[in-house]
């Protein structure tokens, strides 16, 4: 008799879907297994997804551990289509667009007709497929995860049917996440949907976010008996150690990776690099998945500045990238200060390459980077710090080394073993 402790997890995002928000529960899912737990995933077909992005290589990472892929019904691949000609190019993410009058019609259907979000049509086939599972095997706990907040709604269903011990996840908030405000929303669907993350609220065994502070004490006056534990996403240890870094370059390398809207404050720091090139051999190169349109500007404003854009890159190519750069680049998104820490910062401090992040100094997310000894958070137009820090990295003749003391507690095998004490302790 097999008496492996089995955890359910529903999760939208698996591999191959690419992009931030498919890591988080891979990685537990992949460390669950490594200290004696069996992980059963729950998820949409790749073929029938919303993803923005795909990123095989993932795979690899979740090997041998119990898949369900079901199908989906969601507009996300229409609207993708209407907006940009294609089915995947013009999902959103991490921002609205509401420039056009085809924008903010697009904002308000999918702010007041799809409510949590628009990719509610999955919870009918992830409820039937967790059903099954639920109906054949001792599961010791459930957990749902959002973005998109919907699986919690299925989530919900299960928990009330199987009497289960149900966790749910915030990678990002629910109702107050900063890109909502864009959504023009009726003040019914604001209460519709306000309505639904309370029940959830209410009726969870307790709730996962990637910070506390804030986040806790808006979540805390929503449901004031919940159990809130905040467990941030992390950096995987044996991938850091295994990847080299990629060639490096001429001159003083900065790399931005990740997702760039207009909705992060860049500008200022282009026009500092633009005035540093005057003087100094400056190259920049980014990836993730970034608008043409940011590239493009990014490139009128740096002449002299060498900047290349390599697109989405598998996560290895990524963190070699990361490893060669001279400077790493953040931009927190704007309202979104005390929200979240990326999983991508923790990778950046992981890489040991000395950070600049525009956002706010006494956020999370800054609090986390003072523990660096060459990591600095900054407002977007504080300019003198930002040319003080610059120039400061650019006199150095030999490449410091950015080293944070309590590093280990942030990878993914110890956050792995702290959601086991929370959810099963």
């Amino acid at each position: 008799m097999n008496n492996t402790p089995k955890i359910l997890i529903l999760s939208y995002y698996w591999p191959p879907s690419g992009g931030s928000g498919v890591q988080r529960w891979m990685y537990f899912a992949k460390y669950l297994k490594q200290l004696g737990y069996e992980p059963i995933v729950v998820t949409v077909a790749e073929s029938q997804a919303s993803y923005p992005v795909l990123d095989p290589s993932l795979i690899r990472e979740v090997e041998g551990i119990r898949v369900i892929k079901t199908a989906t019904r969601e507009p996300l691949r229409w609207y993708s289509r209407l907006t940009s000609g294609d089915s995947k190019k013009g999902i959103p993410q991490g921002e609205v667009q509401t420039t056009s009058i085809f924008g903010k019609i697009a904002a308000y259907i999918r702010g007041n007709f799809f409510i949590p979000d628009a990719r509610k049509g999955w919870v009918p086939f992830a409820v039937k497929a967790a059903q099954a599972v639920l109906k054949q095997e001792k599961i010791h706990c459930l957990i749902t995860t959002g973005p998109p907040h919907s699986t919690h709604l299925a989530g919900l269903q299960l928990a009330k049917q199987f009497k289960l011990n149900w966790w749910v996840d915030f990678r990002d908030p629910w109702l107050d996440v900063f890109y909502n405000k864009q959504l023009r929303r009726s003040q019914s669907s604001q209460a519709k949907d306000a309505a639904l993350e309370k029940t959830v609220l209410h009726y969870a065994s307790g709730v996962i976010t990637t910070t506390g502070g804030d986040l806790h004490q808006s979540l805390q006056q929503k449901a004031p008996d919940q159990t809130f534990v905040a467990l941030p996403n992390g950096y995987d240890a044996d991938l850091m150690q295994q990847i080299p870094a990629a060639p490096k370059k001429d001159g003083f390398h900065i790399v931005y990776t990740g997702l760039l809207t207009q909705n992060q404050g860049y500008s200022k720091l282009m026009e500092v690099f633009h005035e540093l090139s005057q003087s100094h051999t400056l190259s920049f190169t980014l990836a993730g998945n970034i608008n043409p349109d940011i590239i493009n500007e990014i490139k009128n404003s740096l002449p002299k500045v060498e900047v290349q854009y390599l697109g989405y890159l598998p996560h290895a190519e990524a963190i070699a990238l990361m490893k060669s750069a001279n400077l790493l680049l953040n931009f927190i998104f704007k309202g979104a200060e005390t929200q979240m820490i990326s999983g991508k910062l923790l990778e950046y401090m992981a890489a040991e390459v000395p950070i600049l992040s525009l956002g706010d100094p006494n956020s999370p997310a800054a609090q986390f980077l003072t523990q660096g000894t060459q990591a600095w958070m900054v407002e977007e137009d504080d300019t003198p710090a930002m040319k003080k820090h610059l120039k400061a990295l650019l006199e150095q003749k030999r490449q410091p080394k950015n080293t944070t003391p309590q590093l280990a507690e942030w990878s993914r095998m110890a956050l792995t073993k702290r959601l086991v004490e929370v959810v099963l302790g």
